[in-house]
């Protein structure tokens, strides 16, 4: 499976009881649609939790806004939390990342320069869900 999106926080880099190490963050999925006998166009953001275990050093180059584009498996997991109430999440289980464009960073948005990877990008980074 495919999903293209934009990084809603910087990536973590978490090492686990065996010494490996995986590479968790979150991509959101924008999309959109009018209902029938409507005008108005309906927006939706979906959000996926993702892990990555190839190669941790990829971590520091997925940063907030960042787009990406994540092949993989998905999975979902549902919990019922304290206070009894249901809960699930989608998981995205990624094999191989490409890297479509920076986010924003401090150094970017203090210059108000974009970066030549960002001026690739051709949808506006102001539709972010976050």
């Amino acid at each position: 499976m495919e999903l293209t999106g934009r990084i809603t926080a910087d990536a973590k880099l978490s090492t686990i009881k065996d010494g490996r190490q995986v590479v968790n963050f979150s991509v959101a999925v924008n999309d959109s649609y009018k209902p029938k006998g409507s005008e108005v166009a309906v927006k939706v953001a979906t959000f996926f939790n993702c892990s990555y275990w190839i190669n941790p050093g990829i971590a520091q180059y997925l940063t907030k806004g960042t787009l990406v584009e994540c092949f993989g498996r998905i999975s979902v997991n549902a919990w019922t939390n304290a206070e009894g109430e249901a809960k699930t999440s989608l998981n995205f289980h990624v094999n191989s990342i490409k890297l479509h464009g920076k986010g924003n960073t401090a150094g970017n948005a203090a210059t108000k320069e974009p970066t030549p990877e960002a001026a690739a990008i051709t949808e506006p980074i102001d539709d972010l869900p976050f």
